[in-house]
């Protein structure tokens, strides 16, 4: 009687441990599912305190670690979970991908073989142990676990083939052959198992029997794809210069051919071409009895394109050949690009306009169609046009755009803007290029001149110039721009010493560059200068074909005054 007294006690507090673990561990998943993840740790913790045999809560835990890329942590609670419960598969599962992160990959194999006991129906797991085993160079073992994938699956060649590779890395000759020959002896009709068959002959040193097996699916299916790329591969091995030719057609021609493998046949042929010193009027008779047959894009066209590039061909052949290839295929971003860099060569801004446009429907992502065809609307006059380009071009820029482009983007739009007097919005579109490259030249000098001209800023625009002339000490114009903040900042000596730097390195001085050479040296008290200087302002606005009446009437005030004008 004293016994059973004193069980009964223990049977009561294992009951009681474990409605305060479970109790406890309730409230953890609820804190979790609520988003408080500390309070749910701290529980989960507390589970541990009560009962360390449990194993969910060591579950928890490992995937609360792993959130927080602790991976050795994670995975000693990934190894406690799976050996308080050996036989759960999750956990095994979830073990064995903590280690394989790990690149334990001995241990890695045992989880997974113990997975496998306890779900033969696991192709995936048995898929990884073949690679596993492979990796480990264990042979023998990974040659099992496809035959056991084979009990599940059923023989198949993607199985065969992987078998007789491993039988070939093992140094089984015999094996290996023998494994594909009972493939294709077992579908004696199917020429594609006969070729796989004669590929592991040909691997194995058995050359002649495979070439044997070539041709006889060749005198059956001429047009066998398998069979005539192996051709073509054993007389390149053979150095057969004629046969390769022989074959190179066959294949190239092939209806069976897939575009792609045809484009990289070809393009291995020009590089063998191009190392041998052959002769180009063969390749581009190919490339051209290519593009006349049916195409399903425009890769061949654009290798052709490239093939003629390299050998210089006229540009007028190589559009010709551009264009077929945008017909085949309108959405093609890189032949699109290619015409519209022979349109801008040439100064047809309209044809870049025109190209661009469509690209927009096709390729919206595309930044480089929006700059093109906003420059080419911005030296067209077109303001409107620019700017909507522009804009567009700039909301499919994402983080991962190239800065240099972006940075392009911001600064030209803010050009755009500040001719149509947007001036503000201007100054942010040039903030934003800074952020993307804070040294775009062409963006500093703009932005800086743009702010001294309104008298706004100038500590700020003087230090955008400064970087400007530092990066490129004979720039005359950003040389001109630098003198006149120094001139607006009332620094007249300065002023003086850069644009007399601007004049030496100007070859074509412009009505503006005088007008402020003028307004310098007057400033810096040499109104003599200034007087040559603002009539020779004067002589170049007259010679211009739209010469501006009221910059001509300010410039005379300031020869009859003799001063300085401020405006």
């Amino acid at each position: 009687m004293l016994a059973v007294c004193c069980v009964l006690p223990a049977i009561a507090d294992d009951a009681d441990q474990r409605r305060r673990y479970d109790a406890f561990f309730l409230e953890a998943v609820c804190q979790r599912q609520k988003g408080n993840t500390d309070a749910a740790f701290d529980l989960m913790r507390h589970c541990m305190d009560i009962d360390s045999t449990r194993s969910e809560a060591y579950s928890f835990l490992s995937q609360y670690y792993s959130h927080l890329k602790d991976k050795q942590r994670a995975l000693q609670y990934c190894r406690k979970a799976a050996a308080l419960e050996p036989e759960n598969t999750t956990y095994l599962a979830t073990l064995a991908d903590a280690l394989l992160s790990q690149r334990e990959y001995n241990e890695t194999i045992g989880v997974l073989e113990q997975l496998y006991s306890l779900c033969h129906d696991r192709d995936d797991v048995l898929g990884m142990l073949v690679q596993l085993y492979e990796q480990q160079e264990q042979y023998d073992k990974a040659i099992d676990a496809l035959t056991r994938l084979e009990v599940l699956e059923g023989k198949s060649e993607r199985l065969s083939y992987a078998k007789s590779n491993l039988y070939t890395k093992k140094g089984d000759k015999r094996a290996a052959i023998a494994e594909m020959k009972t493939l294709a002896d077992q579908y004696p009709n199917d020429n594609n198992y006969r070729c796989l068959y004669a590929n592991t002959l040909y691997i194995n040193g058995q050359k002649k029997k495979a070439v044997a097996i070539y041709n006889a699916v060749l005198r059956k299916e001429p047009d066998h794809r398998n069979a005539l790329l192996a051709m073509l591969a054993y007389y390149n091995d053979q150095k057969d210069s004629v046969h390769v030719q022989e074959y190179t057609e066959k294949v190239l021609f092939n209806k069976q051919m897939a575009s792609g493998d045809r484009v990289e046949l070809m393009r291995r042929f020009v590089i063998e071409n191009e190392q041998t010193g052959g002769d180009s009027t063969r390749v581009l008779q190919l490339f051209h009895r290519l593009l006349q047959g049916s195409q399903e894009d425009a890769d061949m066209a654009l290798l052709c394109a490239s093939y003629m590039n390299l050998k210089k061909m006229p540009e007028d052949s190589i559009r010709v050949v551009l264009e077929q290839g945008l017909q085949i295929a309108p959405d093609n971003a890189a032949v699109r690009l290619q015409l519209v860099m022979y349109a801008w060569q040439a100064q047809d801004r309209d044809r870049v306009i025109d190209l661009c446009t469509a690209a927009r429907q096709y390729n919206p992502e595309e930044m480089a169609f929006y700059y093109y065809q906003g420059i080419a609307y911005y030296q067209n006059g077109n303001l409107d046009g620019a700017l909507n380009a522009f804009q567009n071009g700039i909301s499919v820029i994402t983080p991962q755009s190239d800065p240099a482009i972006a940075s392009d983007f911001y600064a030209v739009l803010g050009d755009i803007l500040h001719q149509k007097g947007l001036e503000q919005e201007a100054f942010a579109a040039y903030d934003s290029c800074l952020v993307w490259k804070d040294d775009n030249l062409g963006c500093l000098n703009n932005y800086a001149y743009y702010l001294s001209e309104k008298n706004i800023r100038l500590d700020e625009a003087e230090r955008m110039s400064l970087r400007t002339i530092k990066a490129e000490p004979k720039n005359a114009t950003y040389l001109d721009t630098y003198a006149w903040i120094l001139f607006m900042q009332q620094r007249y000596s300065e002023a003086k010493i850069y644009i007399d730097q601007t004049l030496q390195n100007d070859s074509d001085t412009s009505a503006v560059l005088l007008e402020h050479a003028g307004d310098i040296y007057a400033m810096a008290g040499d109104i003599r200068q200034a007087l040559v200087f603002w009539q020779q302002a004067l002589e170049r606005i007259a010679a211009e074909p739209s010469s501006d009446e009221d910059r001509s009437a300010i410039i005379t005030r300031k020869i009859k005054l003799k001063k300085y004008l401020k405006e």
